[in-house]
């Protein structure tokens, strides 16, 4: 009991993605940025809606109207760059740690321009363990309740440990930052020191030099 209650209050202040609705134009591109840590499973279960002026509300999309879906990791490299339907889920798995850049743009199949271009995109992120259908892997695999509590376990705790890993990468990359910052400001600090001395120096031998012109030392 004392490990399930653990569990639950360290995934409690895990994230595991979100619910997100946009509003947008055709082609307009929305970007947002998700924090994931490295080989996490993310799936996006989204539905589009067309604005209808006649009934000015959202109806759901027709077939015509596609989902572009790009994916680029914290190196700016690709992981998804795929076209969709107008309502389903795309999946991809995360290669390193840090911020992924996630951007979505919706386009019309046909010529003109759909109504007044006015949609609207329902987003649910999931990741890790929240991907998985248990429901679906007790069927196949013919687990019993205590099977599948344990294989829930277990993913949960090497959820945990990438995300402590995660963690961990995130204080190294913090302590770097700050440890170079910090040699930045002393190394400036020396060179306004030397700037002062220099200027100070030279007023010095300015003064000198006009008083011995004006013959007054």
């Amino acid at each position: 009991m004392a490990l399930l209650l653990l569990l639950g209050q360290l995934l409690a202040l895990m994230g595991h993605g979100g619910a997100f609705y946009l509003e947008v134009r055709e082609l307009e591109e929305k970007c947002f940025i998700q924090e994931i840590p490295d080989g996490i499973v993310v799936i996006g279960n989204y539905k589009t809606e067309l604005y209808d002026p006649a009934m000015e509300k959202y109806q759901p999309s027709p077939q015509w109207i596609n989902l572009f879906v790009f994916v680029k990791d914290p190196e700016n490299k690709n992981l998804l760059a795929q076209q969709y339907g107008p309502q389903g889920s795309f999946t991809f798995t995360s290669q390193s740690p840090g911020e992924h850049q996630i951007c979505l743009h919706l386009e019309s199949i046909r010529f003109a321009l759909f109504y007044d271009g006015k949609l609207a995109i329902h987003l649910d992120m999931q990741l890790g363990e929240h991907t998985n259908d248990y429901a679906e892997f007790a069927a196949k695999d013919k687990l019993t309740q205590m099977h599948l509590r344990v294989q829930q376990l277990v993913e949960q705790v090497e959820l945990i440990q990438k995300e402590q890993e995660y963690q961990r990468w995130r204080e190294e990359r913090f302590r770097q930052t700050s440890e170079s910052t910090n040699q930045r400001v002393l190394w400036w600090s020396i060179l306004q020191t030397f700037i002062l001395v220099a200027t100070g120096v030279w007023q010095m031998q300015h003064l000198k030099s006009f008083f011995k012109a004006k013959k007054l030392v």
